[in-house]
């Protein structure tokens, strides 16, 4: 009896819930596919719209034509539903394709310290996705190394370049700034802010001019990363007075463009981040998102922006489920970050695509963060293989417990000096000398009469290299590997299983974005059935790798 019962549920591919429909079918019956594989190939014929008939003995089948001219093979049935054609270009907002020239409605996040590398932005970019150079860490020279080799390959884009709120180093973020207006970079994601800076109100305003018809035209665009409500805000209202007047008295505006300003969003587009890798305040994308759509709207209303800030998604998203999710829940664009990493273009080394790789959704865990150490603020970073996160944790307890290096005790400086930094304390300083004098001289001034500052610097010193090492595979420093990583990492590895991305070899990052919106297409076609009454059987909403 158990077996009947079995084999009768696997036979039932389709069953319908809905109520009687009036319309009828009149088909070719070698059309009207009743098989589970024939069944699965027609719905991923995502350019076909299909027709859902159910038979005279019951049975449901989907056939992509309507009519037959042989009296012979003349099917009869019920019309239960008609399913639209449905293609991944399809998904989010078209005006956001528009703005940037793109194929898709979906950008790939960038990784600081070029881990979003010159040829991932470029093989996002040939295949009509968005990417962003994760610019983030870098000197200016090695930025504008990486603008000139974009541009060359890119020369009309799509790309993006990120500037990193740098609290701690302001000169990093101000010349990233200039660097972008110097070399014509006209997109930039503006990630880590907590408030809008001098910086990048001047990147938004500088490209302002009027269009013939009396409107703004927007030169600068700005896609801004935020994770808080507040911050959202700034950067969906124009630049703040105060700023703006700042700017005029120093030149570098006109009074015509502070005038225009009033008039637009300091950005044209937010992406929620919610739990992603790196930088995060661990937000649900399901209550954030809605809520940073819902005063997108309040804004709106009561600013009338021509063209209103677009609101995309991010972390979490690795699987066609949470890629349908975001844009089911009004995202106009998704945007990816950890899976990129252990792509083949990546800037990170085999060895972190491996251990990414294998990583599963609670491999994971915070870490003090390096640019933003004396604050507190942490990152999400991979546990698995790895110490860095109990080390880096272990370094700013010391910093909290102790004023200057001098306070600590012998067991702790043999611990930093044998285990973690595995040079003396004294040698490390040196080398922070030597590494602001390019980078931020400032910093060793501020630290030369402040013990506590110079202890974060030092501290700091094994932070920042962490993600040197694990992106140049560092021989013997395996363990202080900093990875950042979030749990869609260990999602997106569950979903690939027995599939080719199962090995990182094989991971290639537009690839993977269009295995993503091919299989949301494909699931919003799934979707669109089951809402009518239709109840598909599991082996029919199952998305492959392809």
């Amino acid at each position: 009896m158990l077996d009947t019962i079995i084999k009768k549920s696997e036979q039932e591919l389709i069953s319908y819930n809905g109520a009687q429909s009036s319309s009828k079918w009149f088909g070719s019956k070698a059309a009207l596919q009743t098989e589970a594989q024939a069944l699965k190939a027609q719905l991923e014929k995502l350019d076909q719209q299909c027709f859902v008939v159910r038979k005279e003995n019951g049975q449901i089948g989907i056939s992509a034509s309507l009519g037959t001219t042989n009296p012979a093979d003349l099917e009869k049935g019920e019309l239960l539903s008609l399913l639209p054609s449905f293609l991944p270009a399809q998904l989010g907002d078209p005006s956001f394709k528009k703005d940037y020239g793109l194929q898709y409605n979906y950008m790939a996040g960038a990784m600081a310290n070029g881990i979003s590398s010159e040829d991932l932005v470029i093989a996002m970019g040939q295949n009509g996705f968005l990417a962003s150079f994760g610019a983030g860490g870098l000197v200016p020279s090695r930025i504008e190394a990486a603008i000139d080799k974009i541009q060359a390959a890119l020369p009309n884009g799509p790309y993006a370049f990120n500037l990193i709120h740098s609290p701690n180093e302001v000169a990093l973020e101000r010349d990233a700034a200039a660097l972008f207006m110097k070399k014509g970079v006209k997109v930039i994601e503006a990630s880590a802010f907590m408030d809008l800076t001098v910086h990048v109100v001047y990147f938004r305003v500088a490209g302002l001019s009027e269009n013939v018809d009396g409107s703004v035209h927007m030169e600068n665009k700005i896609i801004a990363k935020v994770s808080r409500l507040e911050v959202g805000a700034k950067f969906m209202k124009p630049a703040p007075d105060a700023i703006l007047n700042q700017l005029l008295q120093e030149g570098k505006i006109t009074p015509k463009q502070a005038e225009l300003a009033k008039r637009v969003p300091m950005a044209d587009d937010i992406t929620v981040e919610a739990d992603s890798g790196g930088h995060t305040d661990n937000r649900s994308l399901v209550c954030l998102l809605p809520s940073m759509i819902a005063l997108r709207d309040e804004i709106q209303m009561e600013f009338q922006f021509r063209q209103a800030v677009r609101v995309g998604a991010s972390g979490g998203i690795s699987t066609p489920q949470s890629v349908l999710a975001a844009y089911s829940m009004g995202a106009a664009y998704v945007l990816t970050g950890s899976v990129n990493q252990s792509c083949l273009e990546s800037g990170s080394s085999d060895y972190v695509r491996k251990v990414l790789a294998q990583a599963g959704m609670a491999d994971i865990m915070m870490a003090p963060a390096s640019d933003m150490f004396e604050l507190g603020v942490k990152l999400q970073v991979l546990k698995k293989g790895t110490l860095f996160g109990m080390r880096a944790q272990k370094l700013y307890d010391l910093y909290l417990a102790h004023d200057s290096i001098d306070e600590l005790s012998e067991k702790d400086r043999t611990t930093l000096e044998k285990t973690i930094f595995k040079d003396s304390l004294e040698n490390i300083w040196q080398h922070c000398i030597t590494f602001f004098q390019e980078r931020d001289p400032e910093q060793i001034t501020r630290a030369k009469n402040n013990p506590k500052r110079k202890m974060a610097l030092i501290f700091r010193w094994y932070l920042g290299l962490s993600s040197s090492w694990a992106n140049g595979g560092a021989k013997g420093r395996e363990l202080d590997y900093q990875i950042w990583c979030g749990p869609a990492m260990g999602a997106f590895n569950h979903w690939v299983k027995g599939s080719r991305f199962e090995k990182w070899e094989n991971r290639k990052v537009a690839e993977v974005a269009q295995q993503l919106l091919t299989g949301a297409a494909y699931l919003y076609r799934i979707q669109f059935l089951e809402m009518q009454g239709l109840k598909l059987n599991a082996r029919l909403k199952q998305v492959l790798v392809k």
